[in-house]
């Protein structure tokens, strides 16, 4: 081991300039996108929905989907200019029970998320307001109590969780009462919560690449046998598995979102209730299947019991500064995500019709016309 030692140190002309090389670019890169992001402007907008919505999740599928991008950028301005791929926050948020839709984005994509959503629903309206996040001092932990989480699958990317499509939502229904929709019962959630307590439901999406598509095509590989022995009967699914099958292959056809997931419940002491946790992920139990996928937590505000109290305010802290910078893909708030198909994601995250009926999700009885071109001036 001495021997080797000294090898190596007579050998610093060769390994030394590398390593300082290394630790060069890690740096340079990382101011530069420190730079990018702080000049990047961004503008939360709050979507106002029309009470009548005839329109399934495929339409909130078609708006994600004009969303879609992977560019990347040159290689000149990821390096010099410290170029991200773009990404999105789709929101929703129980403020004192009032339940509402937001998309946050960059202002320089703000026009295609409008136009999207006005094509799919023109009485829809869309205004920009300020941020929500930053409305009450929440940081103030004498008067206020949080828990968050962040969330993930139970399994990899590619086994899909029930989808709106499962539901059979994607069918043309008469009647309001036929329909059953998960996300009906989180609005529910969200509208019983009561003066002082609020919700916020975060759900950041980037395009994806093609390395989910080929990891799914690796599990069906194996789920058939194909890598198996000619003379095994790995090939003889059963009724179950080729269903599980022909959903991995449904699922990895669409397109791919890299996805964080996080949901924070907050509330002034006095009225803070530990029970709303348990119903948070009783709700998001609604979207999981044993021989497919389903939410778990990856992380929470919760800590063991050595030095709990100190752990669970740093992990507070955490979790509501990276909420509120939208931070999932990126350093400093660079987490563990997953990949969601289009579909999975309009699941989630759609505006629903008549069949939500609470009380405090604000609707939009008409939509504010354009005064005419013609007015005088």
């Amino acid at each position: 081991m001495a021997d080797l030692f000294l090898y190596v140190k007579q050998l610093w002309f060769l390994w030394l300039p590398a390593v300082l090389a290394c630790v060069f670019w890690a740096s340079w890169l990382s101011q530069t996108r420190a730079k990018y992001l702080k000049n990047t402007s961004w503008v939360l907008l709050e979507m106002k929905i029309p009470r009548d919505v005839a329109k399934s999740p495929r339409a909130m599928e078609a708006v994600l989907s004009s969303l879609y991008s992977v560019f990347t950028g040159s290689w000149w301005m990821r390096a010099v200019k410290g170029f991200l791929q773009s990404w999105y926050s789709l929101e929703i948020a129980s403020i004192n029970g009032n339940v509402r839709f937001f998309i946050y984005t960059q202002k320089f994509f703000r026009n295609l998320v409008e136009s999207q959503i006005y094509a799919q629903y023109p009485n829809a309206e869309i205004v920009e307001i300020d941020d929500y996040v930053y409305a009450s001092d929440f940081e103030n932990l004498e008067e206020w109590n949080l828990w968050g989480a962040e969330i993930g699958l139970a399994k990899e990317d590619a086994y899909p969780i029930k989808t709106y499509v499962d539901f059979g939502l994607h069918e043309t229904m008469t009647k309001e009462e036929q329909k059953v929709n998960p996300l009906v019962s989180f609005l529910e959630f969200l509208g019983s919560l009561k003066e002082g307590e609020q919700l916020w439901f975060q759900v950041a999406i980037k395009g994806a690449g093609k390395g989910w598509i080929e990891e799914g095509k690796k599990i069906i590989d194996e789920l058939m046998g194909r890598n198996a022995p000619p003379d095994s009967d790995g090939n003889r699914l059963s009724k179950g598995e080729q269903e599980v099958v022909g959903a991995i292959e449904k699922n990895i056809s669409r397109q791919g979102f890299d996805t964080g997931m996080r949901i924070i419940y907050l509330a002034r002491k006095d009225v803070f209730n530990f029970a709303n946790i348990g119903s948070i992920f009783g709700l998001l139990n609604q979207y999981n299947t044993q021989n497919l996928n389903g939410f778990k937590p990856n992380r929470t505000t919760a800590t063991g019991f050595l030095f709990r109290s100190k752990r669970e305010l740093f992990n507070k802290k955490i979790i509501l500064d990276a909420y509120r910078h939208r931070g999932y893909f990126y350093a400093p708030y660079k987490r563990k995500t997953f990949v969601f198909n289009v579909e999975e994601l309009a699941t989630i995250y759609h505006f629903p019709g008549r069949v939500a009926e609470t009380p405090t999700f604000e609707r939009l009885e008409s939509r504010k016309g354009a005064p005419p071109t013609n007015l005088p001036v």
